[in-house]
């Protein structure tokens, strides 16, 4: 099962803002940057979120409890010990959500011993990084996602090597990263309006090669981006302006 990357369905694009967003180089984003973004207390992760989320965002009160699912959020150096994340990018004919990017991820099932296994199980089933090389540096806040009645679990990982992707035919049209330092490059951040449902939706989503990365998925990468600002060191963000 995959876990939802937008929030909203049958978008049409109306118009759009900061078309190409070029490509920008920083300085180097360590592991120890983010383990340090991770342990933030008294982080504000619902302000960090809004940022890009769609707004109207999609809300459909519902009497039952929440699902539960995880996603992970791995993290692993290039050749050029540059820090990259993975997305994948959903199956153009799945049944829900198709063609959307997304972390790895999905429901939690009862073998699974916490979340972060389940994160871990999902990630080795539809991208082949499997559990030996997976270290957990720490987790984001629980996302909810109206449109699936889902209670989201992020885990954040390393992986110390480049990893050699399988992806899971039943599941993954394709499998890309996405450099760290690029996520905190106001360039890479574009905004389109969508008519949805009879409204006009303002929906921001990160532009990585070729895809646009939006709802869910976006929310939680900017809580990551948000985080990061705040540890960097000035020599790093100077760059960014």
């Amino acid at each position: 099962m995959r876990i939802l990357a937008g929030v909203y369905h049958g978008q049409n694009v109306l118009s759009q803002a900061n078309p190409g967003c070029p490509q920008f180089m920083i300085q180097m984003i360590n592991f120890k940057h983010l383990e340090q973004a991770l342990a933030l207390s008294d982080f504000d992760f619902f302000a960090a979120r809004q940022r890009m989320s769609p707004v109207p965002r999609g809300w459909n009160k519902r009497p039952s409890l929440p699902k539960r699912a995880a996603v992970m959020i791995l993290v692993y150096p290039d050749r050029d010990d540059r820090l990259n994340l993975v997305l994948t990018l959903r199956r153009a004919d799945l049944r829900g959500h198709s063609g959307q990017v997304s972390f790895p991820g999905g429901r939690q099932d009862s073998q699974d011993g916490s979340l972060a296994d389940t994160a871990i199980r999902e990630t080795c089933e539809e991208i082949g990084v499997c559990r030996d090389h997976i270290f957990i540096l720490g987790s984001l806040p629980r996302l909810y996602i109206p449109a699936s009645h889902y209670d989201v679990y992020p885990s954040v990982a390393r992986y110390d090597a480049t990893p050699h992707f399988r992806a899971n035919p039943d599941e993954v049209e394709e499998i890309f990263s996405l450099a760290l330092r690029d996520l905190l490059h106001p360039g890479f951040k574009c905004e389109e309006t969508w008519r949805v449902e009879g409204r006009d939706v303002r929906v921001p989503y990160y532009a990585v090669k070729g895809h646009k990365v939006w709802g869910a998925t976006a929310i939680m990468l900017s809580e990551l981006e948000e985080r990061l600002r705040l540890v960097l060191p000035e020599d790093v963000l100077l760059e960014l302006r």
